[in-house]
C-alpha cells in the first residue's frame, strides 16, 4: 500500500448515515450556524430527512448527488431524502451564518401532504429528489424568514413558518435542479456510502497533484477495472470526468477570491497544461477563465 493509501486510511473517519434528531418539542430539525467550527468538517453522506439549508453571502463548493459546481454570494437548496450530498462546511470567506432545517417527508403524517392545499408543496418535496438551488428574490426572502426562525418561539408558529417558506419554494420559478437527468435520488447503502467518503475524501487531498487510477483504486482496496466500473455506476460519470469538474471548480473558487493569477490558478488547481486548462473550463462553464472573472467583477458591480 502505497503512503498516501495509508494515511488517508488512516485519517478516514466519518460517519456512514448521519443520524437527525427532531429539536425538542418539534417534529423537525433547526439549526442555526453563527460561526465556523473547526469540527464541522464537510464529508459525503446521506440521511432520510429533507433538507433545506441557507449560506448567507457566502462562497464556496456545491456537490450534491452527482452535481458538482461553484456558488457565490450565498446559497440557498433544497435536498431530498437520501441524495448524498458533501456538507456546507466547505466554505471560503465572508460568510455570516448558515441555517439549516431537516424533516422527514411523513414529519405531518403519512396523508398530509396529499391533501389538495398542500399540491404545490408535494409538488416541490417530489423535485428535491434531484436537488434544487434557489437563486434571486426568492433565495432573498426566503432566506430572512430561515433566520427570522430564530426568534419563533411558540412551536406551532415555528410549524407554520416552515410550512410557509415551503410554500413559497413550491411557488417560485427562480430556482435550477441539481441532478436533472439523474432520476430519483441515488439510494445509498452503508457500504457505498463507506467507500465513496473515502474516494472523495481522497480526491480532496489529491486533486492539485497528478492522481493515478492504480494510487486511488489500491486506497478503496479495488482493482482499476473494478474501480472504473464502481466509480461510474455510483458517480454517473468516469473518473477523470469527474476529477476535471472538481479541479475546474477549484478554479472557479480561485478565480472568485482573485488573489492569483489565471497561469497560477492553472496550475494550483492540478492542470500542468495552460492551454488544456483553458479549453476544459470553457468547455464546463461555457466562458474562458478571464471572461468567467470578468463577470463575477460585474455580479459585484450591480
Amino acid at each position: 500500500m502505497s503512503e498516501s493509501s495509508k494515511n488517508i486510511s488512516k485519517e478516514y473517519n466519518s460517519p456512514i448515515l448521519e443520524m437527525v434528531e427532531p429539536n425538542f418539542g418539534n417534529s423537525f430539525t433547526y439549526k442555526l450556524f453563527a460561526e465556523k467550527s473547526a469540527s464541522n468538517q464537510p464529508f459525503w453522506h446521506y440521511h432520510p430527512e429533507i433538507e433545506l439549508v441557507y449560506v448567507e453571502k457566502s462562497s464556496g463548493k456545491r456537490h450534491i448527488g452527482n452535481h458538482l459546481s461553484y456558488y457565490n454570494d450565498g446559497d440557498l437548496v433544497l435536498i431530498g431524502p437520501n441524495l448524498p450530498h458533501v456538507g456546507f462546511g466547505d466554505r471560503l470567506t465572508g460568510d455570516e451564518s448558515e441555517v439549516v432545517v431537516q424533516f422527514k417527508l411523513d414529519f405531518m403524517g403519512a396523508e398530509f401532504f396529499d391533501r389538495t392545499e398542500m399540491r404545490d408543496i408535494k409538488s416541490l418535496l417530489e423535485r428535491a429528489k434531484s436537488g434544487i438551488s434557489f437563486y434571486g428574490r426568492t433565495k432573498d426572502e426566503v432566506g430572512i424568514l430561515l433566520k427570522d426562525f430564530n426568534w419563533v418561539k411558540i412551536k406551532f408558529d415555528q410549524l407554520l413558518q416552515l410550512l410557509r417558506i415551503l410554500q413559497n419554494l413550491a411557488l417560485s420559478q427562480e430556482y435550477e435542479l441539481l441532478n436533472a437527468n439523474d432520476g430519483l435520488a441515488l439510494v445509498m447503502n452503508p457500504q457505498d456510502n463507506d467507500r465513496m467518503d473515502l474516494i472523495y475524501d481522497f480526491i480532496r487531498g489529491h486533486f492539485e497533484e497528478k492522481i493515478y487510477l492504480e494510487e486511488i483504486a489500491e486506497a478503496v482496496s479495488m482493482s482499476i477495472p473494478s474501480f472504473s466500473r464502481y466509480f461510474k455506476k455510483m458517480a454517473g460519470k468516469t473518473f477523470s470526468e469527474f476529477l476535471m469538474e472538481f479541479r475546474i471548480v477549484h478554479a472557479s473558487k480561485l478565480l472568485a477570491e482573485d488573489q492569483m493569477s489565471i497561469t497560477e490558478i492553472c496550475f494550483s488547481s492540478g492542470f500542468n497544461n495552460f492551454s488544456h486548462f483553458t479549453k476544459s473550463f470553457k468547455r464546463i462553464t461555457g466562458k474562458s477563465p478571464s471572461e468567467y472573472k470578468k463577470t463575477l467583477y460585474k455580479v459585484v458591480q450591480l
